[in-house]
């Protein structure tokens, strides 16, 4: 029988920009997108383009996850200001599937937003208003288990007017906080 191999998380080096890695990565993230927000969004593999995911690689602003040295998943990471982190964009490819990639990632964020100073995480979630998503119901119950509560749920097309005409369906973000003060990790 063969051993789990152990996550690991890092920030981008040099090799994360060459153009096939990144295409990877960009396809990584969308695929992920399409298959949780199925059925939210008219478009698919949108999520990001490989130049948005360069630009975020170079800033240092993706986490990245491997498994035995092949890239697995990634979150986002940028300050808010205030002492409070944030994190969106978490994303695991579906072959490695409860493997703890999202569990490593979200540690690495949070313990990236401790160095920074930052006494508290936020994520927003976006979610369907009128019909629940399997896959957004899982979240929404994950991030409750490991800390990250709803503080306040908004229209999406009061956050991001933009995006209404790319919608399906009516959409709204929960904006989720926990506290770093207390570095208890609940799964």
């Amino acid at each position: 029988m063969r051993q789990a191999s152990r996550v690991t998380t890092r920030f981008p080096v040099a090799s994360d920009l060459e153009a096939g890695a990144v295409k990877r990565l960009s396809d990584m993230i969308n695929g992920a997108y399409d298959a949780a927000e199925s059925g939210m969004w008219k478009r698919t593999g949108t999520r990001i383009d490989p130049a948005a995911v360069e630009r975020l690689l170079r800033a240092a602003e993706l986490i990245l996850a491997e498994i035995d040295g092949v890239l697995v998943g990634s979150l986002h990471v940028n300050l808010m200001g205030e002492g409070v982190g944030e994190f969106g964009m978490l994303a695991a490819d579906p072959g490695y599937r409860g493997a703890g990639i999202g569990t490593a990632l979200v540690r690495h964020a949070e313990s990236w937003a401790r160095r920074q100073a930052c006494h508290t995480m936020r994520l927003e979630l976006l979610t369907p208003r009128h019909w629940k998503s399997p896959s957004k119901e899982f979240l929404k119950a994950w991030y409750s288990r490991i800390g990250y509560m709803p503080q306040e749920t908004e229209l999406l097309e009061w956050m991001y007017p933009n995006l209404v005409p790319e919608l399906a369906t009516e959409c709204d973000f929960t904006v989720r906080h926990k506290s770093l003060e207390n570095r208890s990790w609940h799964k």
